[in-house]
């Protein structure tokens, strides 16, 4: 699933899964990107994107969000523009996290993970070629995962780390920690 490819344009990540079980409550995964500054590329992103926040630039924009997983196909999609995205704008992460993790936790339940959803899996493509795709298996007890990191480099081209790395954080935790040093 790592990769790097350089000159990026307009990309496209897009999430799928299962819908849950016949009785039993509805998961609910969410892509989140997170754009840094050339100032501060690791902990404070200068916009963070999901589901009810909006990119002011209007860069990155979340074009499907499913709160249940029903659907054909791939249930939530993000387009950033990397392209139109101010020069100081140097690195841009996107993940997904579980918004219902620890639904039910407070009753003695434990926090829902990726080996908890069926089906789940992300594509990152350019146009028509499929530039990175794969499932979270490789991070099942992880409640959040980065799927992707895009990079400026000095010329200003845009290249793409795609690298799964899981977390086990609530929704806010996980955009505060998603941009930290690998």
């Amino acid at each position: 699933m790592t990769g790097v490819r350089k000159g990026l344009a307009k990309v496209e990540v897009a999430l799928r899964w299962d819908p849950s079980p016949a009785g039993t409550p509805a998961n609910d995964l969410d892509i989140v990107a997170a754009v840094y500054g050339a100032e501060d590329l690791h902990r404070d992103p200068v916009q963070l994107v999901h589901f009810g926040k909006r990119s002011p630039d209007g860069t990155i924009t979340l074009n499907r969000d499913s709160h249940t997983g029903q659907g054909f196909g791939f249930d939530e999609v993000m387009t950033i523009e990397l392209e139109r995205m101010g020069e100081k704008s140097r690195r841009v992460v996107v993940g997904v996290v579980i918004q219902n993790a620890l639904a039910g936790a407070d009753s003695g339940d434990r926090a829902r993970t990726f080996a908890d959803i069926a089906g789940t899996g992300f594509r990152i493509r350019e146009g028509h070629t499929d530039l990175a795709q794969g499932d979270f298996g490789s991070v099942p007890t992880a409640t959040a995962a980065t799927v992707a990191e895009f990079l400026r480099d000095a010329s200003g081209a845009w290249s793409l780390d795609a690298r799964l790395r899981g977390f086990d954080a609530d929704p806010e935790e996980y955009t505060r920690a998603m941009g930290s040093v690998r």
